[in-house]
Formats: C-alpha cells, structure tokens, sequence
C-alpha cells in the first residue's frame, strides 16, 4: 500500500488533492462525511455511514423496528446487510427492551378491587408451581407498541407446545401496574383458574367381585366323552367277581359281549328270560 501526502483542497472546495511522493502522482479524495468520520477516528459513525450506503434502512429506522420486537435477524434480512453491522445499533435498543421486561416483573397486575399486593413476577411463579412447570426455563421480553405503550410477554415451553402470555405494562409509583393481554396472562394471574388433573387408577376387584370369564381365560380341561347307552343290573343270585390276585378264565356264550375291567359279567337277555344262570368254566 502506497502512502499519500496531502497537497491541499481543490478548487472546487468538495475535494482534497493528495500527491504520492516517489512517482509525483496526484489523487483526489472526496472530502465527504466518511473522511471527516476517519479523520476524527470515529468508528461508530463509519459502520452507520457503510450501512447509509449499502441500505436504504437508516439506522434510526432498523432501532425503531428492533423497539418495536423485529429480531436482528430479521431487521438484517430487511435491510440486506449482515448481522453484525444490524448488532452495532439494536444493541442499545436490545438493553432497553431487556430491561423494561425486568421492570415489568416487579409491576402489581390489576384486579377488579385495584392493583395486586403481589407483583406478576410472584403470582406468575405461583402459578407455574401449581402447573408443574419450570419458571427457570421460561424467557422475559418486551417491545414497543405502536401506540407508544410497552407490551411485555412471557414465553415458555409445556411439553411439545409453545406458549406465550403478553401484558401491557405502564411505568409508574410502586412498580406501575400490568394489564392481560390474551387469554394464557389472564390464566396465570387467576390462582382458581387451575385445577389438578384426576389420577386415573385401575379398579382392584374384590373376592366377592363376580369376573366373567372370557376366552382366554377358559382352561384348557379334557372334556368326558359321554356314551349314549342303558345301564344294566346285575342279578341278585349272581356270584361276585373273584378277587383280582386269583384270575380265572370264565367261558361266556358266543353271542355275549365281554364285560369291562373291575366289573360283574351281565347276563343275556336270553339268560334272563329263560332262568338260566351263567356258568362258569
């Protein structure tokens, strides 16, 4: 980089003449608003006067638009610059927004009677401790509103939801006071709006309890083959079975059936009839 020295101002009176020293090259130098801003060694004004000229969005304008909620993401995307150059004046904005939040936590909600002896910081904790929420986890912010009143909002995290709560917020003795804005502010300011949800149980059944049965629950029991077929006595004069350690062999008529194990031979029919008893052999 080549250094210059200054010969003086052009006869135009907008311009300064600088000459190099080795080659007798001469150069001129708008004297505008960016060299009076370097030659002060004012970096503040240089970064707004770079953001002037590549934006149309002058730095009032992107602080109005941070005042009034817009992120510096999106003040940024607006305006076509990047974020860095947005930071260097939403950060005073930032610090102001940051703070009227703080101010609005120490504020007494408004009853129908009058203000509340207890700040919304106190009774919006109370009501997260009813809930089962985590009042650490949840975020303060503040913004202006068009109509010059400041809108303060509360956001927090329920499970798999987003929830939001905004008051309006006016300065004042004591604190100033706050105002619901939307449903979820005036459910946290009402300590009987809550009601804890009922543990769903299973009913024990009782011994005397009377349980159907159901296909499941059925056991698996062999069922009794029932067999259709009369039942015959035996005879009176009949001799009983021998006993089981001394078998014998007993010769029945061919057309008698044989009887069962552990049972007394049955007669005939033609046995019966005719009054002949049963042999043995």
């Amino acid at each position: 980089m080549r250094a210059l020295r200054v010969v003086g101002l052009h006869e135009d009176g907008k311009s300064i003449v600088c000459e190099d020293p080795a080659s007798r090259t001469r150069f001129l130098l708008p004297a505008d608003e960016r060299l009076r801003a370097a030659a002060r060694g004012d970096i503040t004004r240089l970064g707004q006067i770079e953001i002037e000229l590549e934006s149309q969005m002058r730095p009032r304008e992107i602080q109005a638009r941070i005042r009034a909620g817009e992120s510096v993401e999106q003040v940024a995307s607006s305006a076509g610059v990047t974020v860095q150059r947005v930071e260097r004046f939403a950060y005073p904005v930032l610090l102001e927004r940051s703070r009227t939040a703080e101010l609005a936590q120490r504020a007494h909600p408004v009853r129908e009677d009058g203000p509340d002896v207890q700040t919304l910081g106190e009774v919006v904790a109370h009501s997260f401790g009813q809930r089962g929420h985590d009042y650490s986890q949840a975020t303060w912010d503040s913004w202006r509103g068009d109509d010059g009143k400041w809108v303060v909002v509360l956001s927090w995290k329920a499970g798999r939801s987003d929830n939001r709560a905004h008051w309006s917020f006016a300065p004042g003795a004591h604190g100033g006071t706050v105002q619901a804005l939307d449903e979820n502010a005036e459910v946290l300011l009402n300590p009987n709006a809550y009601r804890a949800p009922r543990t769903v149980r299973a009913l024990d059944p009782g011994k005397d309890a009377v349980v159907q049965p159901t296909l499941d629950s059925v056991p698996d029991e062999p069922v009794a083959k029932v067999i259709d077929a009369p039942i015959a006595e035996p005879e009176e004069d009949a001799e009983p079975p021998l006993p089981a350690d001394e078998p014998e062999e007993v010769a029945e008529p061919a057309p008698r059936a044989k009887g069962k194990k552990n049972h007394p031979i049955v007669p005939s029919w033609e046995d019966v009839l005719l009054g002949v008893r049963s042999q043995r052999g």
